[in-house]
């Protein structure tokens, strides 16, 4: 299938345990997709009960689903399909800034020297290949491997990680060589295992280019969720106060008809 007809179907369950009254934030639906046709469900229910939230429109048109929750079972259902191609995502002064900043957990600054030295004779279009490169050679996909709290240099310490590990990793490097990068959250069908994906964003050759270390799927047909510095700004769930346990979730994104072929030489966009 030619890639500006591509339709894919993307969607999200999950199933959260209020024990203690508190907020839940998720993000979990895409943000828009200018350029191409989308049609999507989302629905919240409380112990049964349908459930309006807020929606709250954050940068790069990410979008936040809040609400109030008491003790019971919260579940959340979204449902998706993108019919053809996004235009790319807008390229901003501020954003070209923003991103060459250290944050959270991709800390650039810890890794100056370090990423000089290693990568610092290479164009940027080049970095986008070579820094993936080394830090997928570097590191061991493991789930339940890091904790929730690791940042970029943690996970070159510990030699293994998940995606959001990768992306990170893969972040402040391109930071610390001043190719301004951010993470990404997506639905990436052909993911494997299946589960909300992390990837990185570079801003190369004039436009935001996708990054993945972990290549366990094709990049040519992931879908953005949420955008920013790092993992503080796209996780698909938080809550504030009280307590929560997440029961269950099943992820789908899948491609009508063959996923498209990516190779890490590839520049892609993510549309």
């Amino acid at each position: 299938m030619p890639r500006d007809t591509m339709s894919r179907t993307v969607g999200a369950e999950l199933a959260i345990e209020v024990t203690a009254p508190t907020t839940l934030e998720f993000q979990i639906a895409l943000a828009p997709q200018p350029g191409a046709e989308v049609t999507e469900s989302l629905v919240f229910s409380h112990d049964g009960a349908s459930v309006e939230p807020q929606e709250i429109i954050g940068e790069h048109g990410t979008r936040i689903h809040k609400f109030d929750a008491k003790e019971g079972t919260v579940v959340a259902s979204y449902q998706a399909t993108v019919v053809g191609l996004a235009d790319p995502p807008p390229v901003r002064d501020i954003d070209i800034s923003t991103y060459l900043r250290p944050s959270r957990y991709a800390e650039a600054d810890k890794f100056f020297g370090f990423a000089a030295t290693e990568f610092g004779r290479y164009a940027p279009v080049e970095l986008l290949e070579k820094v993936p490169a080394w830090v997928g050679s570097r590191l061991r996909y493991v789930p339940g491997s890091s904790d929730p709290i690791d940042g970029a240099a943690d996970t070159l310490l510990a030699g293994a990680g998940v995606c959001r590990d990768y992306a990170h990793l893969v972040i402040a490097l391109l930071r610390a060589v001043n190719v301004p990068a951010r993470l990404v959250s997506v639905y990436a069908p052909g993911c494997n295992p299946m589960d909300f994906h992390a990837v990185a964003e570079a801003y190369v050759d004039g436009q935001w280019r996708v990054a993945d270390a972990t290549l366990l799927a094709p990049r040519q047909s992931m879908v953005r969720i949420a955008t920013g510095r790092d993992a503080a700004d796209t996780a698909f769930l938080d809550n504030h106060d009280g307590s929560i346990t997440l029961q269950n979730m099943m992820i789908t994104a899948v491609v009508d008809g063959d996923l498209p072929r990516d190779t890490v030489s590839d520049l892609v966009t993510l549309r």
